[in-house]
């Protein structure tokens, strides 16, 4: 445990955790050849903070993230943060596979973003998607790595993520988040809520994540059950602009808890 660790960033196992993902902070410095802001000095004050785990996503134009992050995030969390998750998404039938082999971090989101898509914005489509994904899970499963699918809100789809052999699903939120605030927010709740109980009822974990925010994460929460984790990076990253890195993860760490309150 590194002794610099934030005192409240322990985790409690019946607690959601929390992922930041440094997509953003790649992209910001992509637009210069100086190396800063630092990917990694991101991830390890998120960290020191009392984030639980570091999210990227390497997409084949290498516009934010890049083959170097993703190794020297594994180093990083490999040598100073054993306790911390890494956790790698991106699409298993573009250049995701290749970071799995060669690094192996603790869980893979599959995402299916086409290479040029300019954000995820859809999950997968079950059953008919099974058969090109049946392999790439196996193969993940037999690295030792945990594998998570990207999914819309739909019950029925649960049981064949199950089947697939998958761990979990990351539950696409953004429909919610488009939602939160106006009279569709329960509705639409109400369509997360039943499928991450169709999701428990097969025995898979749950994640979440897509314009999760400080705002609206505490009720997505409160409304649906057995969150295990959500990943957030571009509304975490622009607070951290105003309210810097620590302060920010903390903040984000106080809206989950209030959903325990």
């Amino acid at each position: 445990m590194n002794p610099l660790v934030a005192p409240d960033s322990r985790h409690d196992a019946g607690r959601c955790a929390l992922s930041v993902n440094v997509n953003k902070v790649a992209l910001l410095r992509n637009t210069r050849h100086l190396g800063i802001p630092s990917v990694s000095k991101a991830a390890e004050l998120c960290l020191l903070a009392g984030a639980q785990g570091i999210t990227v996503h390497p997409r084949p134009d290498g516009r934010h993230i890049r083959t170097h992050d993703v190794h020297e995030l594994a180093a990083l969390l490999g040598k100073d943060w054993p306790q911390a998750e890494y956790n790698i998404e991106g699409n298993p039938t573009q250049n995701l596979m290749d970071f799995v082999r060669q690094v192996r971090p603790h869980q893979v989101t599959f995402v299916p973003d086409s290479e040029d898509q300019f954000t995820s914005d859809h999950g997968w489509n079950l059953p008919a998607d099974m058969e090109r994904l049946r392999p790439l899970v196996a193969e993940c499963k037999s690295l030792g790595v945990r594998v998570s699918l990207f999914m819309d809100p739909v019950p029925q789809a649960m049981p064949f993520v199950a089947e697939l052999g998958a761990d979990r699903i990351e539950l696409y939120t953004e429909t919610y988040a488009s939602a939160w605030g106006t009279e569709r927010q329960a509705e639409v709740l109400a369509g997360f809520t039943a499928t991450a109980q169709a999701a428990l009822a097969v025995g898979l974990g749950i994640n979440a994540g897509h314009d999760l925010n400080r705002e609206n994460l505490t009720d997505f929460l409160r409304a649906v059950p057995g969150v295990q984790e959500v990943s957030i990076g571009h509304a975490l990253i622009a607070d951290a602009l105003e309210l810097g890195y620590a302060e920010t993860v903390r903040e984000y760490q106080r809206a989950i808890q209030r959903a325990y309150a």
